[in-house]
């Protein structure tokens, strides 16, 4: 699910993944966050000091990076 959210849809998948987490599930609370789209700056923290190859094979939603910086930054 790589796409752009609404702010309620973003609120909605936090609350979900806070329930999961205060419940014991880290694994579930992780999928269900990874699907909040990153922001841009933080994404590219990310590629920084992580490595481009972190953030693809993690699944983390980069549709807010893709917007900001093309849809091929993570290769440049």
């Amino acid at each position: 699910m790589n796409r752009m959210m609404t702010t309620d849809e973003k609120l909605d998948l936090i609350v979900k993944g806070n329930e999961y987490l205060k419940a014991g599930n880290k694994a579930e609370a992780m999928r269900i966050m990874k699907q909040v789209p990153l922001a841009p700056h933080l994404a590219k923290a990310a590629k920084e000091f992580c490595g481009a190859d972190f953030l693809i094979k993690g699944g983390y939603n980069m549709a807010e990076a893709e917007a900001a910086f093309g849809p091929d930054w993570l290769a440049e």
